[in-house]
């Protein structure tokens, strides 16, 4: 087979490998003390699904976040990691600053929010996507996903907050959907707030007009497509 046929067939391969759905539905959390750990993140008002042992040996647990389509697991000998060794665990939210309140009214302790320094990437913070340098504050200019906040389970699991309110352009494939009351009540204000200048744009109000541009708005906004003025 010639190279131009190898590869051709590899690009017929990876195109059919591209149409199966492949969704990241676990993740896989090393803990000291299941029973802690169960007990922190029902805290953390997360779902248990599931909690099943066999023996003395195995145990299982699975939570899931509110809103999320992908769920945490730990127990007894499901994974080889070192007990609070996971580090970058990214949990995406509408608000930073309503959730680390929730978090604080939980009794759990949260970092402030923070955002990076534009160019800098070094420092002696606890590394994140941004670096290892944290600017306390959220993002000066209030980008969508520039602003964050950290805490940890009881065996050191490091989670971060990350507030995003609009998608870049292709993160979303899917219809538009929110996964809470809360993120839908977020996106309306943000949509309100950008319908008030869309009025002072064309100077008049738009009494009946606000519903079909809202819905425009919020479409745009999540697909990470061009928002309408």
């Amino acid at each position: 087979m010639s190279a131009a046929s190898t590869m051709a067939a590899a690009a017929r391969k990876t195109a059919k490998a591209g149409t199966v759905d492949m969704k990241l539905e676990v993740v896989v959390i090393p803990v000291s003390d299941v029973d802690r750990a169960k007990a922190f993140y029902e805290a953390l008002g997360w779902r248990l699904d599931a909690d099943f042992a066999a023996g003395s040996e195995y145990r299982v647990v699975q939570l899931t976040p509110p809103g999320s389509g992908c769920s945490i697991i730990f127990g007894k000998n499901v994974t080889a990691a070192a007990p609070g060794s996971a580090r970058g665990l990214y949990l995406i939210v509408a608000d930073v600053a309503a959730a680390r309140a929730d978090l604080l009214a939980r009794g759990v302790a949260v970092s402030d929010v923070f955002h990076g320094a534009a160019g800098v990437y070094t420092g002696l913070d606890e590394p994140y996507l941004f670096g290892r340098l944290r600017v306390t504050g959220p993002d000066p200019e209030h980008r969508s996903y520039r602003s964050f906040a950290s805490f940890a389970d009881p065996d050191g699991n490091g989670w971060l907050f990350q507030e995003i309110t609009a998608r870049l352009p292709g993160r979303v494939e899917a219809d538009t959907a929110f996964a809470s009351s809360a993120e839908l009540a977020s996106a309306l204000r943000r949509a309100a707030a950008a319908h008030g200048e869309h009025e002072k744009r064309i100077g008049a109000a738009d009494p009946t007009g606000w519903p079909d541009w809202y819905a425009s708005y919020m479409v745009a906004e999540q697909a990470g497509s061009p928002l309408p003025t």
